[in-house]
């Protein structure tokens, strides 16, 4: 029978090799975390200050008209509703309209109070303009 215990000469013993890959992985996760969270600032940044569009506050502006005094209830109409009167035809006649009716208000020194029908005409103009 043959001896099993012979030396093997050219089977070299298992090396250690280092693994950084570990460490290669957990900087990837903070470096992608990085820059996820300066993306949210700044994204936070922008929404929370940016601003609002000049149509937008012509239209709150507009909506908003105290009809107290109707000489400059009057010109604010003109001057806010100016804005919106060139977007399409129907906006365009609706000013026109609008405009027509607070002609008696802006021009004289002593004015009454707007009529209801002028109220509608406005009321009219908000809705063609915020549909």
């Amino acid at each position: 029978m043959k001896d099993l215990n012979i030396p093997l000469n050219d089977i070299a013993p298992l090396v250690e090799i280092p693994d950084y890959s570990p460490y290669y992985f957990i900087a990837v996760v903070i470096v992608v975390c990085a820059v996820f969270l300066t993306f949210v600032f700044v994204g936070l940044k922008y929404f929370r200050h940016r601003q609002k569009s000049a149509r937008k506050s012509a239209f709150e502006k507009l909506s908003s008209i105290d009809m107290s005094n109707p000489k400059r209830a009057a010109y604010a109409m003109s001057e806010l509703g100016r804005v919106f009167a060139h977007d399409n035809e129907r906006t365009e006649k609706a000013f026109h309209n609008l405009f027509e009716r607070l002609t008696p208000y802006k021009y004289a020194p002593k004015v009454e109070m707007i009529d209801e029908e002028t109220i509608g005409y406005y009321r009219l103009y908000l809705e063609i303009i915020d549909a």
